[in-house]
């Protein structure tokens, strides 16, 4: 039985040079003792193998940052923890990185449990000013952790207060920087440290931003345990922050206004949209209403709203996705360079009179330095936008509609299936109408090569097919309709 006695401070680096030399001479898990109390007399076994060995040993920064991390519990199995997932990991790779293996989920748990520990010590150590000879001034804190933090968290402190020396005082040791050297110390008594004067200003500081309207004592003591609050300044203003908080609440709401400002008003109009009962009855009232459309968030960020064009009283309608930067700019669909590819397709395969649209009619992007980069809508965005998509077939009375995209397609159909196996077919709208599916131009000039003329040539096969369905180009061989067409609704449109 091999035997391993971890050290109070510098317990990493011991860990990974004996497990080094056990992994190198294949040492199972279940021949080691890994002791945490430090003191080798406690426990007589063997010592770790030396250095040399017929093993290569492999492993990765992840698990080098996971080990530092679960060697900080004080739970005893730890080391003995991390050197079966090392062991293993020689072996199987894909062990550790799988989150419902067993192991790994121990090591999970512990590793978050440190996790916060460091983050409470980061949140809850409060310093007193002591007395200083030098040019630097000096401060102290006492804290507790649950853990064997003090290595781990501390550089955090070196780094936000370097121009001053400080001591944080622990159960199981100290730290202390002095003019920018960071040791560590065995534990000693806990110091009695003085008043600081500034805690006053921090405790009218903490009273004056206590919000009793949002009081809620279980998250307050889920965030700021009650271990903590003996070494807390401010805690002692708590119960009666508490005692107080429901006439304070009482009287926020007395305080409040009983009449809504007159801008009230004016922001409920701008965020109204037309009422079914009072739909646009001309393209140009439609124009105008959708204009000042507040159903989604994406008109707050877009230029303009972008209208559909063409010839109001086409056999044919084509629905895009969205504007792009260049249609947002100029106020008009398809005139970037996916509109500028269709309007070269629609005219190869002999169109003649279509309306050109949209889905969603605000461009959606992201920013980029000067450059705004292309967001696909969301369904909520969509689901909002088809009450103008509908207004405009509504209008148009198209005989069919040509969706360009899984946008145009979910916005027609209701249906997000993949686009490729719906390709070329004819499914019905949602108000029974039909509707042909194909490629949008710009899914086109993301490609390359072979993929691209392929993708190319079937959207001007799509197009030649609506063409001549709709009545307003000539038939073409090189289109046959999938099993879902329904020529039906092409005779007779539902509008």
């Amino acid at each position: 039985m091999y035997h391993v006695s971890l050290p109070q401070r510098g317990f990493f680096d011991v860990w990974r040079d004996n497990a080094r030399r056990f992994l190198v001479h294949h040492v199972p898990p279940d021949e080691i003792f890994w002791d945490r109390g430090g003191d080798e007399g406690l426990f007589t076994g063997t010592a770790a193998p030396e250095m040399d060995g017929p093993a290569d040993v492999t492993v990765t920064r992840s698990f080098l940052k996971t080990a530092a991390s679960v060697l900080c519990h004080t739970q005893a199995n730890a080391p003995a923890l991390l050197y079966e997932a090392l062991y293993r990991h020689q072996t199987d790779r894909r062990a550790l990185e799988n989150p419902a293996d067993p192991l790994s989920r121990k090591l999970a748990r512990l590793r978050k449990a440190v996790a916060r520990d460091v983050h409470k010590m980061h949140a809850f150590v409060r310093f007193r000013e002591l007395p200083s000879d030098g040019p630097r001034r000096r401060f102290g804190a006492w804290f507790e952790p649950d853990h064997l933090i003090l290595e781990t968290a501390t550089p955090f402190f070196a780094r936000r207060f370097a121009d001053m020396d400080w001591t944080i005082a622990t159960p199981t040791g100290v730290a202390c920087f002095e003019a920018g050297d960071l040791s560590f110390h065995p534990p000693a008594e806990r110091p009695k440290l003085p008043e600081d004067t500034s805690e006053a200003l921090w405790g009218t500081y903490f009273s004056n931003i206590f919000n009793p309207a949002r009081l809620h004592l279980q998250a307050m003591r889920s965030e700021m345990p009650l271990k903590y609050w003996k070494n807390l300044p401010e805690t002692r203003l708590i119960p009666d922050m508490l005692a107080d908080a429901e006439s304070r609440v009482a009287a926020m709401h007395a305080a409040m206004p009983t009449q809504a400002p007159a801008r009230a008003e004016r922001i409920l109009n701008r965020l109204s949209v037309p009422e079914i009962s009072a739909l646009p009855r001309t393209m140009g009232d439609a124009r105008d209403a959708a204009s000042r459309c507040r159903r989604c968030t994406l008109c707050e960020a877009a230029t303009q709203t972008v209208w559909g064009e063409g010839d109001a009283s086409a056999p044919l309608m084509i629905v895009g996705e969205q504007p792009g930067d260049n249609e947002d700019i100029a106020g008009r669909p398809f005139v970037g360079p996916a509109g500028q590819l269709l309007t070269r397709l629609i005219k190869d395969a002999g169109i003649g009179a279509v309306w050109k649209t949209n889905a969603v009619k605000h461009f959606k992007f992201r920013p980029r330095g000067k450059r705004r980069i292309h967001q696909s809508p969301d369904r909520n965005e969509i689901e909002q936008c088809r009450w103008w998509l509908d207004l405009e077939r509504r209008l148009v009375k198209p005989k069919l509609v040509l969706a360009l995209g899984a946008s145009a397609a979910y916005a027609l159909t209701g249906t997000d299936l993949p686009l490729r196996a719906r390709r070329g077919e004819i499914e019905t709208a949602l108000d029974g109408g039909a509707v042909m599916l194909s490629w949008h131009p710009s899914h086109i000039l993301r490609l390359s090569g072979n993929a691209a003329s392929r993708a190319r040539s079937e959207l001007l096969a799509d197009l030649r097919a609506a063409g001549a369905m709709a009545g307003n180009a000539e038939p073409s061989n090189t289109h046959t309709p999938h099993r879902n067409t329904r020529l039906g609704y092409l005779r007779n449109p539902p509008f």
